[in-house]
């Protein structure tokens, strides 16, 4: 039996939240487990949700009142850390792909996606924990490059080829020990790298590195 991907939808247009559960009910290996028409609602029965219906992955329209996708996320990423996220949105610009460097959000694809796309990107969320295309990874070196600061490492905080190299595997999905084992050094020492990794790239979480990974292409999209 394969496995099924519990999914949450969160967006203010009906027609856009009946479209999508739709479609995904016609989905073998994804069940929608949550549906919330703001961000507000969505906070509210997450409180409430049983282990087994909490969802594995959260697809988020930006543009949301009062409350907007980027400000439910911060909350979410403080709430439930294990939650992936994916952000959905009819404009697809740097800016936006940027902002998600900070906040540690899975994957982007815009609302005008065919359900081919759509499908291909929660099921890379789920196995691989990100999905970013090649225009993706474009478009986030072009928003670091006119954001030197958000994030660019200073000579003296560059990453050092062990760190580096524990990058590569936190990006392949090795856990601490896994890493450990590959490198001939401790779970502490690796525990170190990657806060220091965390500290000196800015990033949240994983993703954060992740992401962070791709764009310098020290992790290169297959």
């Amino acid at each position: 039996m394969s496995t099924i991907i519990k999914l949450a939808l969160v967006d203010d247009e009906p027609l856009i939240l009946e479209g999508l559960s739709l479609l995904f009910s016609n989905v073998e290996n994804i069940k929608v487990v949550k549906t919330a028409s703001s961000g507000e609602d969505f906070l509210y029965e997450m409180e409430g949700i049983q282990k087994s219906d909490f969802p594995d992955i959260a697809l988020i329209d930006v543009q949301m009142k009062p409350m907007d996708g980027f400000d439910l996320v911060e909350v979410l990423r403080a709430k439930y850390p294990d939650l992936k996220i994916i952000i959905l949105s009819s404009h697809y610009k740097s800016n936006v792909l940027g902002h998600m460097i900070k906040l540690g959000v899975s994957a982007f694809i815009p609302k005008n996606s065919n359900k081919i796309e759509l499908l291909q990107v929660v099921e890379s969320v789920y196995e691989k924990g990100v999905y970013f295309t090649k225009k993706d990874q474009d478009m986030l070196v072009d928003f670091m490059i006119s954001k030197p600061k958000q994030p660019t490492l200073e000579a003296e905080q560059e990453l050092s080829s062990r760190e580096i190299d524990v990058l590569k595997l936190i990006c392949q999905e090795y856990t601490n020990q896994e890493i450990a084992d590959q490198l001939f050094i401790s779970k502490r020492t690796v525990e170190g790298h990657r806060q220091r990794i965390l500290e000196k790239v800015g990033a949240k979480n994983t993703v954060g590195l992740v992401v962070y990974a791709i764009a310098h292409n020290i992790h290169p999209i297959s």
